[in-house]
């Protein structure tokens, strides 16, 4: 590829999987850090366990003094750094995600309060009236890396799934952190509290001079942490709400343009003071949100989660202490508040928002699919396990630590059943209501027009491939050997739309080659041009395209004057202002009926993805095709 590929108005494909892979391999770390703790809070050396944990450590500063127990710096201060990453990836979905169009994301937002509503009011319902009514807030959260790791090893991870339980689960970050700031914060020193926010303040001022080098934030960030440590606020909040300071947007082709040109310079003198501006300038070119979660997000997913689980998880699993847990209304009530509660608030919650009387939202998933996603939402572990340390101690704190980890055993296991059942469903009830689902959102910022676009196949095919490329780019000529193949596999159920997206500064002739194509296309000969051009794309020169148009058998001068007077230099331009609205910065790129596809660029994975689409548009009803290909 020759640049980073990226979209404007939603998070790359390829970025949403690698933060689901690396959540999944967490889930991996996490688990085994579970059962160390339980092992170890079990074992002959179970009192070295509390005693690390419950040890003090400090900070002092003048006169300021900021003593903390073990436990405690990894619940407020690691943790604080688990909640930025929720929050830049809260910010991301907001710029660019799902949540970025509020009407459509609305059936995903009221699924997920009612997923926190019902599991709220069922604890109470078994706490009534008793101090133990205060853990509430367990009910709440879903576990993200536990959650898309079971997904995962339940094989109901498709891409619609886990888009829809990641937004769940960012909904119930936000809902629970607030939850967090305001409801389980006993003793709030206001002055602190004041600090914090100025220092927040600055925070701000920061991203609105454009700051770009980390350590000023790194620095502020840390008092914002403290003070708010101080004050009293669970110091979680200040970590989301730093994470949402930091815009995500697409690399523009200006700044890719930019680290371009000093790379050049850079490679022609080779010096510390041009490696530095090179750095800065590729530095620059991506959103400070996908730089500090590519940086982040992999230690609070393989260190900082899995020693908040080491910290916590460890509960005596003795008779007396499984016993009284089995009674315990705490315990009970985060079962079935986590296991239960869940499956049936976000289940009931979503069929009662898309009933007509209600709004007539339309369906996020599938019924199936729905249910078996609301049972892995019942996996609350990281959050529910904060929140159970705020509210508790002593055998209470046992007893709710027993339950979250009760829950998320039987959450995992009854996401097992329902995918195992939904896998050998008849299509007919796999696929239950799917036709009032709503159309995926395109991230093709202009529709393909026959009219205007070069097409090759029918306007009314099920499935439309638009590709961008660079016809001096030698993936471009591998790509347009794959597009022929898979035009061969489809046959009519199959169009292609090609369209120019010239690297200028990596490719110099690409921009009279694309011009080249048009001129061609004018005379009714785009498509043999533009195999011409792929196969000979060291022989670009005008002299060549000359050569090229002859052999053709294209009226030459003709040709010739329009490559020299640029009359389609226009037409080009169109083609690349639709690629910058659409994200789309380095060729090939590939969107399949509008739909960013970032997967491997060989036959079978393409051939899936279309397959796949052509199932979604024969469930909505959008293609006359009687079949799946």
């Amino acid at each position: 590829m020759t640049a980073p590929e990226t979209s404007r108005r939603r998070p790359r494909p390829g970025a949403v999987r690698r933060f689901a892979a690396t959540e999944n391999m967490g889930a991996l770390a996490l688990l085994v850090a579970t059962a160390t703790a339980l092992v170890w809070a079990n074992s002959p050396w179970a009192g070295s366990y509390e005693a690390l944990w419950t040890a003090e450590m400090g900070i002092h500063v003048g006169g300021i003094d900021l003593t903390l127990q073990n436990r405690e710096w990894v619940n407020e201060g690691l943790m604080a750094i688990f909640f930025f990453v929720a929050g830049l990836e809260v910010r991301r979905e907001l710029d660019m995600g799902e949540l970025r169009e509020r009407r459509r994301v609305a059936p995903v937002v009221l699924a997920a309060l009612g997923g926190m509503i019902v599991p709220i009011v069922l604890y109470l319902a078994l706490n009534a009236g008793e101090p133990s009514a205060r853990g509430w807030g367990i009910v709440m959260g879903t576990d993200t890396a536990f959650a898309l790791g079971v997904l995962t090893l339940v094989r109901g991870a498709s891409p619609p799934v886990r888009s829809f339980l990641l937004t769940v689960v960012i909904i119930d970050d936000v809902v629970a952190l607030t939850v967090i700031g305001v409801a389980y914060t006993s003793e709030l020193s206001v002055p602190w509290l004041l600090v914090a926010l100025a220092l927040f303040g600055v925070v701000l001022a920061l991203r609105a001079l454009k700051v770009r080098h980390g350590a000023p934030y790194l620095l502020v960030g840390a008092a914002v942490w403290a003070a708010t440590v101080a004050s009293g606020v669970e110091a979680t909040v200040a970590g989301v709400a730093l994470g949402v300071v930091f815009t995500a947007y697409p690399p523009a082709r200006a700044g890719l343009r930019r680290a371009g040109a000093v790379w050049r310079r850079f490679r022609m003198e080779p010096s510390p003071p041009l490696a530095r501006q090179a750095g800065r300038a590729m530095v620059r070119a991506v959103s400070p949100n996908e730089r500090y979660q590519h940086l982040f997000h992999p230690w609070t997913s393989y260190l900082i989660v899995p020693v908040f689980a080491l910290a916590n998880a460890g509960i005596p699993l003795d008779g007396e202490t499984i016993a009284r847990a089995a009674t315990s209304p705490i315990t009970i009530g985060i079962v079935v508040g986590l296991v239960i509660g869940k499956l049936v608030g976000i289940t009931a919650t979503t069929w009662l928002v898309t009933r007509r009387w209600a709004g007539a939202f339309p369906l996020p998933l599938p019924w199936p699919a729905l249910v078996g996603a609301s049972s892995v939402a019942g996996i609350g572990f990281t959050v529910s396990l904060l929140i159970a340390d705020i509210s508790f101690t002593g055998a209470d704190l046992q007893d709710a630590k027993a339950g979250v980890l009760a829950a998320s055993g039987l959450a995992a296991g009854l996401a097992w059943v329902a995918f195992r059942i939904i896998t050998h469903l008849p299509h007919r009830l796999r696929s239950a209501g799917s036709g009032r689902l709503a159309p995926p959102l395109s991230d093709l910022a202009e529709p393909v027009d026959p009219d205007v676009d070069h097409l090759r196949g029918s306007p009314d095919a099920p499935v439309t491939l638009v590709w961008y490329g660079d016809l001096e780019c030698h993936h471009c000529a591998a790509a347009s050997t794959l597009v022929d193949r898979l035009r061969e596999t489809f046959a009519g159920d199959l169009a292609v739309v090609f369209r120019h997206l010239p690297i200028t500064e990596i490719h110099p002739h690409a921009q009279l080659a694309a011009e080249a194509a048009e001129a061609a296309a004018r005379q009714g000969r785009f498509w043999d041009m533009h195999t011409t051009l792929l196969d000979h794309q060291d022989a670009l020169t005008p002299r060549d395209l000359a050569g090229h148009a002859s052999a053709l058998g294209l009226d030459t001068p003709r040709f010739t004057a329009d490559l020299e007077a640029r009359r389609h230099a226009l037409r080009v331009e169109r083609d690349v202002a639709s690629a910058d609205d659409s994200g789309a910065a380095g060729t090939p790129t590939f969107f399949i009926n509008g739909r960013r596809y970032t997967g491997a660029h060989d036959h079978a994975a393409l051939a899936t993805a279309i397959r796949r689409t052509h199932q979604m548009s024969l469930a909505r009803g959008e293609s006359s095709a009687q079949q799946p290909l």
